[in-house]
């Protein structure tokens, strides 16, 4: 049944990120939820579920399969990474930590499925362009991070 829950969540969430545009730019809901995944999971689980969130993004995109998967990878093994980090006693976790740690994971994305569809495909946007949508999507995902905590964390 969790499963069942998860997959609606991800498709709900690339139906979202289809249908809702601010200033332009559409928000990365996938990436937020391979962040929070990999913040409550661990590196592992986080790497394999937003790998796996990629992979449905990139099979919706009909481009080349692999940007998504190497980008929400990276965001659900370096989310746990953080997470591990704070638990360590590191960091303290805060709200504003994970309002940092969602922006630049998102941006991180961005960049990561532009470069990836810039070198092996063809340019998306312009780099102006690509910058203000990657930004922007990272300042919307930043929103989340006020509510998202680690699973060791009270």
């Amino acid at each position: 049944m969790r499963k069942i829950i998860l997959l609606l969540i991800i498709f709900s969430a690339f139906l979202l990120e289809s249908r809702i545009s601010i200033f332009g730019a559409q928000p990365d809901l996938a990436a937020a939820i391979a962040y929070y995944f990999g913040l409550k999971n661990g590196e592992a689980k986080g790497l394999l579920f937003g790998s796996f969130v990629g992979l449905i993004g990139d099979s919706l995109s009909g481009g080349i399969l692999g940007p998504n998967i190497l980008g929400k990878g990276l965001v659900g093994f370096l989310s746990a990474s953080m997470s591990s980090t704070t638990s360590r006693g590191f960091f303290r976790w805060t709200p504003v930590l994970g309002v940092i740690g969602i922006s630049l994971l998102t941006a991180v994305n961005g960049i990561i499925v532009f470069l990836s569809k810039t070198i092996f495909e063809r340019m998306p946007a312009s780099i102006p362009s690509a910058i203000s949508i990657i930004l922007t999507a990272a300042l919307i995902n930043s929103l989340f991070g006020i509510f998202m905590r680690p699973q060791n964390e009270q």
